[in-house]
């Protein structure tokens, strides 16, 4: 039996039992007539942001109300410095969080699950269950796998007699192989895996270093999920973006991964100097402010949408690990630099673990460093040098 069949759609009015995604669940207003319109001076705006990715004074202390409150942490192995989920949650929690913190959540506690490269609160899943297939039934995708329905069968028992596998340990019996131009191309386990994936019947049960482990959904995902109507979970999750994100627009550009727009959840709000109307959660005005020093990942939510950072922030920024070393401007994997309520650098440094070093390549100035920011900027690269159990910054470096 998969996940599909356990799982319990409702209506409107409708409460479940225990993994319950309700209505009334942390709502923010949709009724978008009547919502006044409020104006925010950028500084007001770039606050909201900032409190609301957890990254003001008042830091968190826990691992699961973080990842819960910003939906999800996005993986990616690059490893220069630390791995970008745990770079995120040092950013909030600080030393005291340990990687083993995270794995734990995800394969013993089960308080989070991975999905398309994302950690998410396994409270959410049923919102993800909830939305359509990217693969139409008319697909070519879903094509291949009724015409390997045998192969499907025999993977779905593969697991269920000794998961979990990863992929290079299940059989391959594909009568028809996937054919593609790209890197899938005659990877028929890892693409079958992959589409049985979305359709709910087996999830990422942990990973061995990079290598995933798949296996059941049923034994991953508790059995009471229950699965709200498309557009519930739509709205559910556009409330819960906008928690996270605090200020953001109701409609952009489309995003891999995640969306970076709300819809028309939360008020509608004019920012001094910003062109067009955003969406602000309501709950996020008017709140005191008190901010702090962070380096960010280069994935982290406050800077990933580069167009915002740029409206609100002012802060021009690309990921630049991709390029050839002759054409970056600020490094592999420079890391934003917060100060209160504004991105005022990027470090470049990277992880040097066989000298013990962390080495800092280049500190670059978007504004002018005043000492305070400086002596800031000494004591992050300190911490994350200790939290990395590195015995050094390393002392030499150019500001640019």
């Amino acid at each position: 039996m998969t996940l599909r069949c356990l799982v319990t759609r409702y209506g409107h009015d409708s409460v479940g039992q225990g993994l319950t995604v309700t209505t009334r669940d942390e709502h923010l207003t949709r009724d978008v007539a009547s919502s006044p319109e409020h104006k925010l001076t950028k500084e007001e705006a770039r606050r909201i942001a900032v409190r609301a990715q957890l990254l003001d004074a008042s830091r968190p202390t826990e691992l699961l109300p973080v990842v819960q409150h910003l939906t999800l942490l996005q993986i990616d192995p690059t490893a220069a410095i630390a791995p970008s989920a745990d770079l995120v949650l040092w950013s909030r929690l600080g030393s005291a969080y340990r990687p083993a913190q995270l794995k734990q959540a995800l394969e013993e506690d089960r308080t989070l699950f991975e999905l398309d490269a994302l950690v998410r609160p396994m409270r959410d899943i049923g919102l993800h269950l909830a939305m359509p297939s990217p693969y139409g039934t008319a697909s070519r995708a879903s094509a291949w796998v009724r015409d390997n329905d045998r192969f499907r069968r025999e993977v779905l028992d593969q697991l269920r007699e000794s998961g979990p596998l990863s992929s290079r340990d299940i059989r391959d019996t594909c009568v028809v192989p996937w054919k593609s131009t790209g890197w899938t191309n005659d990877r028929n386990v890892t693409q079958m895996l992959e589409l049985l994936l979305v359709r709910g019947e087996v999830a990422i049960a942990g990973r061995v270093g990079r290598e995933r482990l798949w296996d059941l959904s049923e034994r991953v995902y508790p059995a009471d999920v229950v699965v709200p109507s498309v557009e519930e979970a739509t709205r559910i999750k556009n409330e819960r973006r906008l928690a996270s994100l605090g200020i953001a627009r109701q409609k952009s550009t489309k995003m891999p991964l995640e969306p970076i727009d709300v819809g028309e959840v939360g008020e509608s709000v004019v920012v001094d100097g910003a062109k067009g109307e955003w969406r602000v959660d309501p709950t996020a005005l008017g709140a005191d402010f008190a901010g702090r020093t962070v380096l960010l990942s280069p994935f982290d939510r406050l800077v990933y949408d580069r167009a915002r950072a740029q409206e609100l922030f002012d802060f021009d920024y690309a990921l630049e690990m991709y390029k050839p070393a002759a054409k970056r401007r600020w490094g592999y994997f420079a890391l934003p630099v917060l100060h209160h309520d504004r991105l005022v650098g990027k470090v470049d440094a990277t992880a040097d673990r066989k000298a013990s070093l962390l080495r800092v390549h280049a500190i670059h100035e978007d504004v002018k460093f005043t000492r305070t920011i400086s002596r800031a900027v000494q004591s992050e690269l300190d911490d994350l040098a200790s939290w990395l159990a590195l015995d050094a910054v390393e002392p030499t470096y150019d500001r640019r």
